[in-house]
């Protein structure tokens, strides 16, 4: 938009070219007309000649000034002699219009004159048109610089208008069609700018869309994460003011991972979410959120603690079929607790936590509606605690435990290799207790020594119940335990009692476990050796062991961690470094095993990277040991 200053320029220099243009055919008018009038008078002198007598040309000469109007006359007779020569001195502006000096011979008066008429009334004329033109020209400037002013903030406020709408559309996301057929003006340069600013702000909002996904959205299960869950939750204005939390653990998790791989863990994962998503369909404004690996938060608003207790009980019995189908030991323990907008977020997930910590020691697949927030008053939180340790303690006094076995197959019939065994616990009502979280809770309430020790004691029976000495076990031994001088002394004495079946039993370790001692853990090592047992250190791979360290200690097998036979078929890396570890370790005449085997294709790979023995969904499902 043009300024007032450039507006009145512009005006002024349109209206000194109209002045110009004006005054110069205003100068040419009246020239021509100077010059046709000049002509005009040399015919009348003629027609006057003609009526002067002869001896009156003197008189005619002199009476000529007076009846006309001269700017310059000079009158001579036939003898040269000057008879009139009159000048005037020319008026401002008079040389632009005066025709030239014109001569006229007399021959009745015997005269010659040259003339040239006045224009003094020209002349005016002239100043007048200039007079006018100058003022019109003003008024002009002025008026016009306004209209041009007005004008121009007209249409700046409708390009406004049609700018602001068009961005509103583009903000907005809003395709409308008919936004083009109400523009006032049509501006193809700035519809194409707006039309690409468009699809940038497109691009923009998908690549904010993309980020927001990553922050927010857990790929598994396409569930909002963590982040946006507290978020949600700490936003009073987003959420309802009461309602109730829970949080479900899935229990087989880890079972899942270790045994049938990460692929199967996901598939677990996914279905669980499924049906939570399915039980809060009936509940309006109900969401669910994956808080971690194995965690699913829920909000239900504007619902009781009592209510919410149908969705409880209704998530129970659709983990129940899940479980019947899939051949599970359990599928998640579900904590309810209520909230308002007086219980901070913490608090209240530590209430649900100890309402799972209850749910585990009671059915399976079980829900607990934890009420009594005063338990978060004791230091140490306990109240879950007490419940797992009351049911540790049953466990342990009633020997209530199931073995299952998964084999490992051999790479070749030379290969010795063994069957891997896996422990199941049950309650009181003989349901299963979740496994991990079973072990978990032993280690923290210094029950894994016990228990441990129970699952020894039920390995040993089993063979000698079922005379199974021509069949090799492993049994998991904690890194607690093995630090435990009691229990090595223990372990000592009762595989001394049946030496024939220590000859039979494989110890697993984990290499962090190893560790965490070295000089415990080869004492360890040469204790199972002296009683003619074997040690295999499991999930190796992931910490910085030498095999200087293993060659002092001398295991008899190492089970290659799951991160390195995922895959292998296709993973360059895994299988270089897979092929490095079995040739160093069989130089050390330690067999090398490989967990997690879920495919034909990972199977047939590492048999060709020499691998001794292959464990996995693929290679064997867990089954009774009473089966083998």
């Amino acid at each position: 938009m043009y300024k007032y200053s450039q507006l009145l320029l512009r005006n002024c220099l349109f209206a000194l070219g109209f002045s110009a243009s004006t005054v110069l055919a205003c100068i040419f008018l009246l020239a021509f007309q100077s010059s046709e009038q000049q002509i005009q008078h040399q015919q009348v002198l003629l027609t006057l000649d003609q009526e002067v007598k002869p001896n009156n040309s003197a008189m005619f000469a002199k009476q000529l000034p007076r009846f006309n109007r001269y700017q310059f006359i000079n009158i001579a007779n036939n003898e040269a002699a000057i008879i009139i020569n009159q000048q005037q001195e020319p008026v401002l502006l008079a040389g632009l219009i005066l025709a030239p000096i014109s001569q006229v011979n007399l021959p009745n008066s015997a005269l010659t004159i040259r003339y040239q008429l006045a224009v003094n009334h020209s002349v005016v004329v002239l100043h007048k048109t200039l007079l006018s033109v100058f003022v019109l020209s003003v008024v002009f400037i002025f008026i016009a610089t306004s209209l041009s002013l007005a004008r121009y903030r007209r249409l700046t406020q409708k390009i406004s208008r049609q700018v602001k709408r068009d961005l509103s559309v583009i903000i907005s996301g809003e395709d409308n069609p008919n936004e083009v057929k109400d523009n006032e003006i049509d501006l193809p340069e700035i519809q194409q700018h707006l039309a690409e600013l468009k699809t940038l702000m497109a691009k923009k909002t998908t690549a904010t869309a993309l980020l927001e996904k990553d922050a927010y959205i857990e790929p598994v299960t396409k569930l909002e994460n963590r982040n946006r869950f507290i978020q949600f939750f700490e936003n009073a204005d987003s959420r309802s003011d009461f309602g109730v939390l829970s949080i479900t653990r899935c229990s087989e998790l880890q079972t899942i991972n270790q045994i049938h791989g990460y692929h199967e863990g996901d598939n677990y994962i996914r279905k669980v979410a499924d049906i939570m998503k399915n039980a809060i369909s009936q509940y309006r404004g109900a969401q669910v959120y994956r808080l971690n690996s194995s965690d699913f938060a829920t909000l239900i608003p504007n619902v009781s603690l009592k209510s919410a207790e149908t969705f409880a009980a209704d998530l129970t019995a659709s983990f129940n079929e899940y479980q019947h189908t899939s051949d599970l030991d359990s599928v998640g323990y579900t904590g309810l607790v209520y909230f308002d907008d007086d219980k901070p977020l913490g608090e209240l997930l530590a209430l649900a936590d100890t309402g799972i910590s209850v749910a585990q020691t009671k059915s399976v697949n079980a829900w607990y509606a934890q009420t009594d927030s005063s338990i978060l008053d004791n230091s140490s939180a306990s109240y879950g605690n007490q419940h797992w340790r009351q049911e540790i303690d049953s466990v342990i006094e009633n020997q209530r435990i199931n073995l299952l076995v998964q084999s490992i197959k051999p790479s070749s019939p030379n290969n010795r290799v063994y069957s891997e065994v896996l422990a199941r616990f049950l309650n009181s009502n003989d349901d299963i207790l979740p496994t991990a979280s079973f072990f978990a809770m032993a280690e923290k309430l210094d029950k894994i020594v016990a228990v441990d020790r129970m699952i020894i004691e039920a390995v040993i029976k089993e063979i000698a119940d079922r005379n199974m000495q021509e069949h090799f076990f492993g049994i998991n031994i904690s890194a607690r335990s093995i630090n435990d001088g009691y229990f090595l002394i223990w372990l000592e004495r009762r595989l001394l009692r049946d030496t024939a079946i220590a000859a039979k039993l494989v110890f697993e370790i984990t290499e962090s476990g190893l560790q965490q001692n070295i000089k415990t853990s080869k004492k360890f090592i040469d204790m199972i050796h002296r009683v003619g047992a074997r040690i295999t250190v499991e999930r190796f791979g992931i910490g910085l062991t030498s095999f200087k360290f293993f060659r002092d200690l001398k295991p008899d097998f190492i089970k290659m961690d799951s991160t390195y036979t995922r895959d292998i078929d296709e993973d360059k890396n895994n299988q270089y470094f897979m092929r490095l570890m079995v040739d160093l370790a069989h130089r050390l005449s330690v067999s090398v095993l490989a967990e997690s085997v879920e495919s034909q294709e990972e199977k047939f790979m590492l048999e060709k990277l020499f691998v001794d023995g292959c464990q996995g969904f693929y290679v064997g499902k867990p089954r009774a040991i009473s089966s083998m």
